[in-house]
């Protein structure tokens, strides 16, 4: 035993000694560089650089990037030139050869600038000169893809190629569609009239999901675009007092002419019985309204809620695991979460899966810019002092006050729209089969997408009333959770609809209202609810 002190001044202190608890190193994979992919190109497809892509090409005139050899070339070259004009030829002709603009030239003009828009910026990456790049470098942030990745990540054009090759290749193609390859029968790309893959929907698919159509819908912009149309035309609504009553665009200024081309467009353009069944293909999502009829589906994803809202569920267990560093998360649950997810996706990606999210997505970025318009924000301006993040929802929210449909901002339907477009992107073209998947690639995806998540999870629970990170204690918070949103969202309209009845049957009935009644509700306050929730 060491001698005791004979006094304080014989005592030695020595230095303390720090014990510190982190975090396991985050061990890099490869299948990174796709949501990196993700990010950009979503980024790209927003509606406001949308809104710029638009004032830029057809309100100053400025070429598109697949106009800048049209207006390098000369009038003989381009009457030569195979196809249909540019949209800046067309611009110039509607300008310069109609003294007067009547009919519907310029919507139709407007409809192809917003596919050129699209094809400009939809796909994953593209080859330059052998080397795969991002399509728009300014969505490209090192320093935020860095805070995600856990690695450092540099904007150099070689190395970000470098980074995309070691998932993609030197073909620039995904390895979900090299296992999918080994069942078809052809491997090349060409025209649509050949035996052969559709061109560049292999190495460049564009990444565009259904379900950010399914929730701005469920944030009634459909519905909001069909009420306005309906008093363009002229109609009166269903109710006895027409909030639009007022509703009086001039025609001396652009919007006319562009809600006329729209209204005549309609025998074009996507029913809402033919989205409801896609939604239900997709995802088994429903919607309900009186547009909506009784559908009889050939093939519905009925499983896809169950576990998309198990995969959240998973992940924000991971969140709270991962942020205590007493604890190494598993990875594993979450590994097979995504699985289940990636087949149920693969199995809703056919037939209408090629072109009709694309035509969806393409009509809808029409509306917003129509709801932006100078306009119609002198009738439906909303309120000021709400930070928006796009144009188009101040109308959004205004017509639902004037319509009395619901409170719930369409902020929310959004943030739902753009968070779970990401989500589902990068688990359906991720390649998630593989046997060899170590649960550091469930690790890293939930890392990497935590923003998302967690925002999809407070976005549904402000919408829906359901929280998906809490934890299951009975039957009826699991029949809560895997209910469809459309139910959740039927439900909450009574909460505030009784006191706007003067019926005091209806009100008792609404009072004991349950999901499993709509059907037996007594047709006056049930059309008085639902009257206008699906393109009323």
């Amino acid at each position: 035993m060491p001698p005791t002190p004979k006094n304080l001044t014989e005592v030695k202190f020595v230095d303390p000694i720090q014990v510190g608890l982190q975090r396991p190193g985050v061990r890099e994979t490869k299948d990174q560089a796709l949501w990196v992919a993700i990010r950009n190109r979503t980024e790209a497809i927003n509606f406001n650089e949308y809104k710029k892509f638009i004032d830029r090409v057809l309100c100053r005139g400025e070429p598109a990037d697949d106009d800048e050899a049209d207006s390098s070339s000369n009038e003989e070259d381009r009457g030569t030139r195979i196809g249909s004009p540019s949209v800046r030829r067309r611009h110039r002709d509607l300008l310069t050869l109609r003294p007067t603009i009547h009919g519907v030239d310029a919507y139709n003009l407007l409809r192809l600038a917003t596919e050129v828009f699209l094809l400009l910026q939809a796909g994953v990456v593209r080859k330059t000169d052998g080397e795969l790049e991002l399509l728009d470098p300014q969505f490209f942030d090192p320093q935020k893809e860095e805070d995600r990745l856990g690695q450092t990540l540099s904007s150099d054009p070689a190395s970000l190629s470098e980074f995309l090759k070691r998932y993609f290749g030197d073909a620039g193609r995904l390895p979900y569609f090299d296992r999918i390859l080994e069942n078809l029968p052809v491997t090349t790309e060409g025209a649509p009239y050949c035996e052969v893959v559709l061109q560049h929907r292999l190495t460049s698919p564009s990444l565009i999901e259904l379900i950010w159509s399914y929730w701005h819908e469920e944030g009634m912009l459909e519905q909001t675009m069909k009420a306005i149309t309906l008093r363009f035309q002229n109609r009166r609504g269903p109710s006895d007092r027409d909030p639009l009553a007022n509703l009086e665009l001039d025609p001396l200024r652009p919007l006319n002419n562009l809600l006329w081309g729209y209204v005549q467009d309609e025998y074009r353009r996507l029913t809402v019985v033919r989205r409801a069944y896609e939604y239900d293909h997709h995802y088994g999502l429903t919607l309900v309204g009186k547009a909506v009829p009784h559908l009889d589906p050939a093939d519905s994803r009925s499983k896809f809620i169950e576990a998309f809202h198990n995969l959240l569920y998973r992940a924000a267990i991971f969140f709270r695991e991962d942020a205590d560093t007493t604890v190494i998360a598993d990875g594993f649950p979450l590994l097979n979460a995504i699985r289940e997810v990636h087949l149920l996706l693969a199995e809703g990606a056919h037939n209408q899966f090629g072109d009709l999210p694309w035509t969806a997505r393409v009509e809808t970025l029409i509306e917003q810019w129509l709801l932006a318009r100078p306009e119609m924000k002198e009738f439906l301006r909303g309120r000021y002092m709400v930070p928006y993040q796009e144009e188009w929802m101040g109308a959004v929210d205004a017509m639902k006050r004037l319509k009395e449909w619901t409170d719930v901002s369409v902020a929310y339907f959004h943030s739902l729209a753009v968070f779970g477009e990401r989500i589902l992107l990068s688990v359906r073209y991720g390649d998630w089969i593989d046997i060899d998947s170590t649960h550091e690639q469930g690790k890293n995806w939930a890392r990497y997408w935590r923003p998302e998540i967690q925002g999809y999870i407070h976005a549904y629970q402000a919408a829906t009333g359901v929280d998906l990170a809490a934890d299951v204690t009975d039957v009826r918070d699991a029949a809560q959770r895997y209910a469809l949103p459309s139910a959740h969202l039927v439900r909450r309209l009574p909460a505030h609809a009784p006191r706007r009845l003067t019926d005091a049957r209806a009100t008792e009935e609404l009072t004991a209202y349950d999901v499993t009644d709509y059907q037996r509700l007594s047709p006056p306050p049930r059309r008085r609810l639902l009257v206008n929730r699906n393109q009323g």
